[in-house]
């Protein structure tokens, strides 16, 4: 599933795909209120399509369609094992419709197109589908109520969902979220970023496809104040999913407030660090994890090492593992598969990331087009450098003395997303994962653990609740206590 074609043959796909430009809004596309918006390719600059977009006006008729849906049961009622069979089917349509999907989610994001073949487009149908596999395996519980009652807590779905996507991982995102809401039952609105919106609009016609019913997922393009901020304070829609920045998440806590107090889920910010200590073992496989962290998907990843935390002891030997691996990863045209990193989002956060471009780098330091190169500055903890998420391909590293000097620069930051530890001591690495706050701390690699374990962050990072795994459920879904009285009314009253 995962061999890459050739750079032509992407090609060859891209000239050929039509590609969808409107609201996917009651099961069908149909025209926005809102203005004309370029959907542009950040590697060339060339528009790729115009699409027409939602405003207030839309979110309203799409909540009536997601509410009305929703108490019709067509969706929320049905047999959880028969929503899961929906979701395999949509998984089987993905898998078939793979090079498309990977080829639009590059040329719409600027990732590599290797990127979307071997990780995005495999990792969506998998977390869809380990959603749908989970569902009819949820058990609910009976609580202790003694001899005279029977408790059931049961788990419900919410209602209509709001989901608003980051534009890093457009579709991994979007089944990180719609793979345990729309399992759950619940009816879906989704509000893709406006620079990535072209994969969601497909994803909503290839579920209904498999038989989503209307209304059920719909998607909605637009910006912030024309789809997102009436989503967040519309007093018909029971819960944002959010994934972004912790400035724009903290929005949505504003707009619960200021409506109906709906549940909001918040996975936002990082400055993950990677923790090597003195005694860490093969420095060789610590620079390879070191590298992907920090610069795969041009570090436009909350969860990527941009800090490395480094004993002085074995800091001269890494960085010269560190520096050749880094001369490895090539940047170029995303639809080229021997490319390791593509171009960065727009022009105006390529822009952001080139302010930081200061002082001497080891390797990189430089801006072309919207492209940036893997980039490496030793840094001093006060550095904004190593204090400030610059979602790009910008690695800081910080020698330290000790273990303690090392934890404790981990934690100086307002952020808690991730975090890696690099040692050969067991108990060293048990007690530094303790130590360091973070929602997710790895031990001698890299990564965010996978589909069944949760994911999300401490501190500003995270709010409310964590994608992937079981838990995810629990944010799309509210527990119900029912109480069955069962004692003898001939007894007297018994109020329970």
């Amino acid at each position: 599933m995962t061999d890459l074609l050739t750079r032509e043959e992407y090609g060859a796909i891209a000239a050929e795909i039509d590609l969808p430009a409107t609201p996917f809004i009651d099961g069908k596309f149909q025209k926005g209120s809102g203005p004309m918006m370029d959907t542009v390719n950040p590697a060339t600059g060339e528009v790729l399509t115009k699409i027409s977009t939602a405003n207030a006006k839309d979110v309203d008729f799409a909540v009536k369609k997601a509410r009305e849906a929703f108490e019709q049961g067509h969706w929320s009622r049905l047999h959880p094992s028969e929503r899961k069979d929906v979701l395999i089917r949509m998984c089987k349509l993905i898998t078939r419709r793979r090079h498309e999907l990977a080829v639009m989610e590059s040329l719409d994001s600027g990732k590599p197109i290797r990127d979307c073949e071997t990780i995005d487009i495999p990792e969506t149908i998998h977390t869809i589908k380990w959603h749908a596999e989970l569902v009819d395996k949820i058990y609910d519980q009976t609580g202790p109520s003694g001899d005279d009652a029977i408790s059931m807590i049961v788990r419900e779905p919410l209602g209509v969902v709001g989901v608003v996507l980051p534009w890093n991982f457009p579709l991994l995102m979007m089944a990180w979220k719609i793979g345990p809401a729309l399992a759950a039952g619940n009816s879906v609105i989704v509000k893709p970023a406006e620079q990535t919106s072209l994969t969601a609009l497909r994803l909503a016609e290839i579920a209904h496809m498999a038989g989503v019913p209307r209304g059920v997922l719909q998607v909605l393009p637009g910006d912030g104040p024309s789809v997102g901020e009436p989503l967040g304070l519309h007093m018909d829609v029971d819960m944002v999913s959010f994934t972004g920045s912790t400035e724009t998440g903290k929005r949505f806590l504003r707009y619960a407030a200021d409506s109906n107090m709906k549940e909001i889920t918040l996975e936002c910010g990082g400055k993950n660090p990677a923790v090597v200590l003195a005694d860490a073992e093969n420095l060789d496989h610590v620079a390879e994890h070191v590298v992907n962290a920090a610069f795969w998907n041009m570090g436009e990843n909350c969860s990527a090492s941009s800090r490395l935390i480094v004993h002085k002891s074995v800091k001269e030997p890494l960085m010269e593992r560190i520096l050749a691996r880094t001369r490895d990863w090539k940047t170029g045209d995303p639809l080229d598969p021997q490319n390791h990193l593509g171009a960065l989002i727009d022009a105006e956060h390529c822009k952001k990331v080139g302010n930081y471009l200061k002082g001497k780098a080891l390797v990189g330091g430089k801006t072309k087009g919207n492209f940036v190169p893997p980039t490496i500055y030793e840094v001093k903890p006060s550095d904004e450098k190593a204090r400030e998420e610059i979602f790009g391909p910008i690695l800081s590293v910080i020698e330290v003395a000790s273990t303690e000097e090392a934890i404790q620069i981990a934690n100086d930051t307002s952020y808690g997303l991730a975090a890696s530890v690099f040692t050969a001591n067991t108990r060293q690495a048990i007690r530094a994962a303790r130590e360091i706050k973070a929602g997710t701390v790895t031990v001698n690699c890299y990564g965010e653990g996978d589909i069944s374990t949760p994911f999300g962050g401490f501190k500003q990072s995270g709010f409310g609740g964590r994608d992937n795994s079981v838990h995810a459920h629990d944010q799309f879904t509210q527990l119900k206590t029912i109480w069955i009285d069962l004692s003898d009314p001939s007894e007297g009253d018994n109020v329970g």
